[in-house]
């Protein structure tokens, strides 16, 4: 049996999730036989660190007295804001003797300071998308996938995304069955393709401040397969077209075309995932009309078409 380290670094302010999600990952993998994830977590000092919750993580020891992992992981948090220069410099040393660097969040940020992100395509949390990019232009922050796989690096989008991410890995070492089995447990999704969006089209796009625009928005999700054509919507909000999309694009961030697209992938990703409906069913269901131009949108937003993602990804009883 083959054992992997695996690292948690931890600071003062670390999100417990971003600890904990992935944790959970190889510590129920490691419950198969043949599998084996020695999981360790240390801080610079070897010393209790408060969560940006408030909840206190106690390490099992200092990271220079820990020898060098197989995977390093670098949770996100408060903490990443303002990091510790001796954490940096620690990273930066230690960061390129990992088979696997990993992030999850605003983890990213702590690796960018130590320069371990140059010249690679990284995510992170939606909310420091732009300022990762603006402070570290080396970097190549793709802003949308709740994680990146870049060679021996990966990283991924805010909290929970970290659970997925982990179940990747777990998946690519030691397959699927043993991931999905770990999923079950979890009562998660095994596992969401890492190009997903980390925002559903309702939070991706802001809500509309005028009511008949926001009805519009609400109209559209629990309406997926009805006439979502701008001429459509603009009557029903009571405007001419022209001033409807307008209106729509300033007030959400998106035209009401792009917005449509979001909602009836969502809906035909969900069904996939959840029913036994057929393609033509669920294509008709979301609004798409026919299974090839259900196939179409697929491809072109998830790189995937409908029946490979439901393979992959639907879930199943736990």
């Amino acid at each position: 049996m083959k054992q992997r380290s695996v690292l948690v670094v931890l600071f003062e302010g670390v999100q417990s999730l971003d600890v904990s999600g992935p944790a959970e990952v190889f510590a129920g993998a490691s419950r198969f036989p043949g599998v084996s994830y020695e999981l360790r977590t240390a801080s610079l000092d070897g010393a209790p660190v408060r969560c940006s919750s408030g909840l206190t993580l106690v390490p099992d020891g200092t990271l220079a007295d820990t020898p060098a992992p197989d995977l390093l992981l670098v949770p996100g948090g408060a903490g990443t804001r303002t990091p510790d220069p001796e954490l940096v410099d620690w990273l930066r040393a230690h960061g390129p003797r990992a088979r696997q660097l990993v992030s999850v969040c605003t983890g990213a940020l702590l690796l960018a300071a130590a320069g371990q992100l140059d010249g690679h395509r990284v995510t992170t949390h939606w909310s420091v998308c732009e300022t990762l990019a603006r402070t570290y232009p080396a970097v190549r922050v793709d802003p949308d996938p709740i994680f990146v796989r870049d060679g021996r690096l990966a990283t991924s989008a805010g909290v929970t995304a970290g659970i997925d991410l982990a179940l990747a890995l777990v998946e690519e070492e030691h397959g699927r069955d043993v991931a999905l089995t770990v999923a079950r447990h979890l009562v998660v999704f095994l596992r969401r393709p890492g190009n997903q969006a980390q925002f559903s089209a309702q939070l991706s796009a802001q809500t509309a401040v005028r009511a008949p625009l926001r009805g519009v928005q609400h109209w559209i999700t629990e309406h997926p397969d009805a006439d979502l054509s701008v001429e459509a919507l603009a009557a029903r909000a009571g405007l001419s077209p022209r001033h409807f999309a307008r209106a729509f694009t300033a007030e959400t961030g998106l035209t009401p075309g792009r917005y449509v697209e979001r909602v009836r992938l969502e809906q035909a990703r969900r069904l996939l995932e959840d029913t036994a409906d057929g393609v033509v069913g669920i294509s008709r269901a979301s609004g798409y009309g026919t299974p090839e131009a259900m196939r179409r949108a697929f491809v072109k937003a998830l790189g995937t078409a409908p029946a490979e993602y439901r393979r992959r990804f639907r879930s199943h009883p736990v």
